[in-house]
């Protein structure tokens, strides 16, 4: 049943064309309406006929008449009948009986004259939802009827002649089978001289004396009666004439005297059919009959041929000698001249048989059932053929569709039915009548008008099992209206997408192509539709496919020992396998020396009889495997033990049964050394092409010492054997004598045929040439042929030699070529070659493409449009499209940027569009598109401009901190060197960083962007200060820039390190050497060392840090981890030498594998932060110490003890 599918929104034009144009537009799915009960149950169906009787009924007059018609529905159809176009009133009519449930009609004829219920009889099948009529159904009594009272004379005749006896049976109903028997109902024996015709006369095509007698008996059978009768006997008397004379005339009671001359031999002529051509037609699909009976002396043969063609093999028989020609299942190709020819030693009659064919009508698409939802779309197709045209008429519920009551969603337009925007209610059932003069068709659809949710017929929760590498199918069978979409998702989260691994069928069946482990796990397929959705779930287990790891070896055991064949299998730990071995493809002996123990097969005390081929098979559920391996039992040998060797080569090579393409070859063996032969191997020489190189040509089994060797033409062959052994091969036996095949044409023709232009107006033709071994034979040459595609011309041609390609000159551009290379010698032309396609040369396209435009989608991505150029202006294979843009300036500048590049993108493929990445922000871009083939590019589209907005500033060019003093700093910087927009002004953080490496709170200062100079006061003396510099744009800060400097005088800086993302300061202090410092050491070193001993107590107790305590103590929501645009730092690096050991600072923590991973800096803020809890509270400071560990406070839940990762903490700033 098909259900189309509809867009719903889409607006509906007035008129079959648009309606056309829709439904061509939409794809149009079947819908098959399930047998299963259960879904069934409450669904409303027109009537369907399920059963019918044949369209010619022929009844007997001693049994009831029973007239079937069975149809199904919901609800159930009620049943009425016509008889000859009237209605048929059933409950009148005492002797007529309606089976209930059913318009199955039961007629009583008994007592009754059966000719009154002949007539031509229809049944309809009616429910609330539509009507289907049945066939009109002809019926008929069968009749027998007597043979009509006649004489038949005694006939004689002359031997030799030829004679008919007409048999002539009364037509009956059905006609009659006819046979030939005696007095005693023994069959009239046949041959091809005497014969019965399909009329069932009888036709001697010469008679002879044993043809006398006087009981030819013609008998007509009748099937439907089982009646048979006979015709009166007839006698004939065949006649000698020149031993006869008039007295022996005289005592013959003569009344049909055949009084022909004597004849003796003679030529053919036919009895049956006269003349020289006769005509028969037959309808498709029924069998035709062709007979040809002629007489002659001797009794001719009779052969049958096809003019202007083959006669059907498959569905051709012979019958009668060869004198009936029957060929089944006849179709229009049979039509035609048949010749039969009847030939004796004489000479030869022919006779033509014109046959047409015509045809009742057939189906080429009968209509079929539409399931529809509301407001959906659909056709009903009749689409036949017969000969002539068969007439179609098309009925709704019966009754002609013109004469139905108007419907303006439905259309007609000869064979189809377009039936738009449903409606609830209008459900029917359609007839479609196809006649001609040769019969008709008639078929019920019905159009059942629906809504109902999804339904999934598959059962639920099942599993499918399948082996690795294997394909699985997962089934999700629905019903509904409209028809369901089916979607399928995975572990009930992913979804499942058509494409590689997964293919989703029109039916909702699931398959994956190659099933791999990780495609194991429950799947979901769900069912929806606008009333509603039902999810189905099912399991798919992916198994490891069973493998044997050690295969049984081969095996040399002497008699009376044991023999042990080992076959270890791998399989999925799921599925348990089960062993099974065999011998020589058999079961094992029933003797109890054969032992299976697991994997293995034990074979004790070996005799002779245990010698063979033995077959391990694993068997799972799923799949299996096998191995083989053979046992040879040997003679028990004496010390010293046996010697293993290469087998002798073998001797006495001979060649025998020498054919034109064959010969046979054999040898005798050498000696094994202890090692059964396992094959032999026969080479060649070709001594005319090849002289000296010897080629594999066959292999045998080590049992055989003769094989057939198939042989090529022209070639001049000496052969050799070689024996392999279990050790290996042996030396290569004497050439056999020198055998010469004969030159023939070639067998074969070039490969790889090729046609590829290299220029304009050119097409090479090229292919690879025949070797001198399939050459066939002397003067090989290459005849080329090559006619332009789809243009009606000759094929031209070229025939060349020892070449491998020929060039075409003077052909259009870019066209396609029909093109076939045939191989041709001395001695013939090969078979015909393949037809190849190939391609004339390229030009450079002539067209630009279109409708250039361009979409910006930030200042550093734009999207360009273009209207592709056509395929015939391409003038070659399509490869794509060029888009070159430059930046001409900046939108800030006035100057063009004469050293910017152009730059060039390419879009494979028949492209529209294209995304231009990595454009510099507030610029300006011009740019042109091209199209490209496989020879070059094609001319610009006029220049595009566009501009990009602003974006980001780079970092400024620099920072320097210049005149330090005890208490102030002079900070300078330059603008960046990419501004990407309207330069917005600076921003400046800055903050100390005390000797325990803490930091201080941080301040901010914004300036505007002519500024590039500040010096900053109220500075501590003898402080190290870390200073962050950004640009900003009206679209946000840059990149930070960081120095750091002291407010000492004997500080030095080092220039900058920038990352985009991320700071990397670079700080080296050399204060080691100060004397204020070393004095200040030695003042606080006892100091230092109390506050290291109360610290460690402090930590060992869990006490707090002050930094910490705060924390706790000022827990601020809005507390946030600062990011690049709103202060972020980047690591930290220590400004001592670059040459000290790289040790973790107090309270860093190293990762599991006991490494540290650094990006440039030996230290950083992550060295001295907590992991990633570093924050910065609202003043700007860092909550996170610089030294000391994070406790865990008792008050704070089951946090983790694990030490924090510095890769964690350095993403908590980044």
């Amino acid at each position: 049943m098909t259900h189309p599918t509809m867009d719903k929104n889409r607006k509906w034009v007035p008129g079959f064309g648009a309606m056309l144009l829709i439904l061509l537009s939409h794809t149009t799915s079947a819908l098959e309406v399930p047998l299963d009960p259960k879904v069934l149950e409450g669904l409303p169906q027109p009537p369907t006929i399920t059963l019918q009787s044949p369209k010619d009924y022929i009844f007997d007059p001693r049994e009831n008449i029973v007239i079937h018609c069975e149809a199904k529905g919901k609800p159930h159809p009620s049943f009425s009948w016509t008889r000859n176009g009237t209605h048929f009133d059933v409950e009148k009519d005492s002797k007529v009986l309606m089976k209930p449930g059913s318009g199955t009609l039961v007629i009583d004829i008994s007592g009754e004259k059966a000719e009154a219920y002949e007539g031509t009889y229809q049944c309809t099948a009616h429910n609330e939802h539509g009507t289907a009529v049945s066939n009109n159904i002809v019926i008929r009594q069968s009749r027998s009827p007597l043979w009509s009272k006649e004489r038949n004379e005694a006939i004689v005749v002359q031997m030799g002649v030829s004679l008919v006896l007409q048999c002539r049976p009364p037509a009956g109903l059905p006609p009659p089978v006819i046979f030939w028997m005696d007095n005693n109902f023994q069959r009239l024996p046949l041959d091809k001289r005497v014969s019965q015709a399909l009329n069932g006369d009888l036709y001697f095509s010469n008679v002879l004396p044993e043809d006398n007698r006087n009981d030819y008996i013609c008998y007509a059978r009748f099937p439907h009666t089982q009646t048979i009768q006979q015709k009166q006997p007839i006698s004939v008397t065949v006649l000698d004439m020149e031993a006869m004379n008039e007295t022996v005339a005289a005592l013959y009671n003569v009344t049909d005297f055949y009084s022909d001359s004597p004849e003796g031999e003679r030529r053919p002529g036919f009895m049956t059919p006269l003349g020289i051509t006769s005509t028969k037609m037959v309808l498709r699909g029924e069998t035709l009959e062709l007979e040809c009976i002629a007489d002659g002396l001797p009794t001719p043969e009779i052969s049958w041929q096809k003019d202007g063609g083959e006669l059907p093999s498959s569905r051709m028989s012979f019958y009668n000698f060869k004198k009936t020609l029957k060929v089944s299942d006849v179709n229009e190709a049979d039509a035609g001249d048949y010749r039969c020819t009847a030939t004796n030693k004489l000479g030869t009659a022919q006779h033509v048989i014109k046959v047409s064919v015509k045809a009742a009508p057939f189906w080429v698409s009968a209509p079929r059932n539409l399931i529809l939802a509301p407001n959906e779309t659909g056709i009903l197709t009749c689409r036949v053929n017969g000969e002539p045209k068969p007439k179609i008429s098309w009925f709704v519920n019966g009754v002609p569709i013109e004469n139905a009551p108007e419907d303006h969603s439905r259309k007609v337009d000869d064979d189809t039915v377009i039936l738009s925007f449903v409606k609830t209610g209008s459900s029917a059932v359609y007839q479609c009548n196809a006649s001609n003069e040769f019969g008709y068709l008639l078929a019920n659809a019905f159009v059942n008008v629906l809504a109902e949710a999804p339904r999934v017929l598959t059962p639920p929760n099942g599993v499918y099992q399948v082996i690795t590498n294997n394909p699985a199918l997962l089934h999700c069978a629905s019903f509904g209206s409209p028809i369901p979409t089916i979607t399928w998702f995975k572990d009930s989260q992913t979804s499942v997408k058509n494409g590689d691994p997964y293919v989703i069928h029109e039916n909702g069946t699931l398959e994956i192509h190659v099933a791999q482990p990780l495609h194991s796990g429950k799947y979901t397929c769900i069912a929806s539709n606008n009333l509603g959705l039902k999810e189905n779930h099912v399991y798919l287990e992916v198994k490891e496919p069973t493998r044997i790891l050690k295969q049984p070896e081969y095996k040399d055991v002497q008699r009376g020992m044991s023999a042990v064949f080992e076959c270890k299998v791998k399989h999925d730990p799921s599925l348990i396998p089960t062993v099974i071995w065999l011998k020589d493809n058999g079961e094992l002996p029933d003797d109890e020396r054969f032992d299976v123990d697991g994997d293995s097969l034990t074979i004790r005390d070996v005799t002779d009889e245990d010698e063979g081929t033995y077959t391990c098979i694993q068997n799972t559920t799923l799949d299996q495997d096998s191995a083989s391996a053979m046992l040879t039992v040997v003679e028990p040998t004496p010390t010293p033990p046996i010697v293993y060797g290469n087998p002798d080569p073998p001797t006495d090579l001979e060649i025998t049964d020498q054919a034109e393409r064959s010969v046979q070859l054999t040898w005798t063996p050498g000696d094994e050394h202890n090692s059964p032969t396992q094959k032999f191997l026969i080479q060649y020489e070709d001594l005319l092409h090849q002289p000296g190189v010897w080629i594999n040509l066959t292999d045998t089994p080590g049992t055989s010492t003769t094989v057939q060797l198939n042989l090529s033409p022209y070639v001049y062959y000496s052969f050799r054997v070689l024996a392999l052994n279990g050790v290996g091969y042996s030396r290569p036996s004497q050439p056999s004598s020198q055998y010469r095949t004969n030159p023939s044409a070639p067998d074969e023709n070039p490969s790889d045929v090729q046609g590829v232009g290299t220029q304009p107006g050119n097409l090479v033709i090229s292919w690879t040439p025949l070797t001198g071994f399939l050459a066939n034979g002397p003067g090989l040459e290459y005849k080329v042929l090559w006619r332009q595609k789809d243009v009606e011309e000759d094929w031209s041609s070229k025939t060349v030699a020892n070449v491998s390609q020929f060039i075409v000159s003077g052909t259009p551009t870019y066209v396609p070529y029909e093109i076939k290379v045939q191989a041709i010698n001395d001695y013939g032309s090969g078979p015909e070659p393949e037809v190849v396609i190939g391609y004339s040369g390229e030009d450079l396209p002539l067209s630009a493409p279109d409708s250039v435009q361009v979409m910006v989608h930030n200042s550093t991505l734009a999207e360009v449009h273009w209207e592709p150029v056509s395929l015939q202006s391409v003038r070659g294979k399509l490869q794509g499209y060029k888009v070159y843009f430059r930046r001409i300036r900046g939108l800030h500048e006035t100057q063009e940027d004469t050293e910017q590049q152009e730059q060039v993108l390419t879009f494979s493929g028949n492209r529209s569009e294209g995304r231009l990445p990595g454009l510099q922000p507030y610029s300006l871009y011009n740019l042109t598109v091209r199209v490209l083939n496989i020879k070059g590019e094609g001319p610009a589209s006029p220049s595009k401009t566009f501009e990009t907005p602003e974006g980001v500033p780079g970092p400024p060019s620099f920072l320097n901190v210049i005149n330090p003093g005890l208490d102030s700093l002079t900070l300078e910087w330059g603008p960046p060197m990419n501004n990407n927009g309207r330069l917005a002004g600076y921003t400046l953080k800055y903050q100390p960083v005390n000797t325990t490496n803490e930091l201080g709170p941080v301040k901010v200062i914004n300036f505007l962007a002519n500024e590039t100079t500040i010096t900053l006061g109220n500075l501590n003396s003898s402080m190290l200060y870390k200073f962050y510099m950004s640009a900003k744009t009206i679209k946000g800060s840059g990149p930070i820039i960081t120095e750091e400097a002291f407010t000492a005088m004997d500080t030095t800086r080092t220039k900058p390190t920038v990352e985009m993302g991320k700071a990397v300061p670079n700080r080296q202090v050399d204060i080691a050497t100060q004397g204020w410092f070393i004095g200040l050491m030695c003042a606080i070193a006892l100091l230092i060392l109390v506050l290291l001993i109360v610290c460690f107590i402090k930590r060992n107790k869990g006490g707090k840090y002050p930094v910490k305590e705060k924390e706790d103590a000022h827990q601020d929501p809005e507390i946030q981890p600062m990011k690049e645009d709103d202060g972020t730092f980047g690591e930290y690096r220590s400004m001592e030498s670059d040459t000290e050991d790289h040790k973790p600072l107090k309270g860093s923590r190293t990762p599991s594998n006991g490494t540290v991973r650094r990006d440039e800096s030996d230290d950083s803020l992550v060295d001295y932060g907590e992991g990633g809890d570093g924050q910065f509270n609202e003043d700007g400071s860092f909550i996170g110490q610089y030294s000391g560990k994070k406790e865990k406070d008792t008050h704070e839940g089951n946090e983790s003890s694990e030490a924090p990762s510095p890769v964690n903490a350095m993403n908590s700033f980044v």
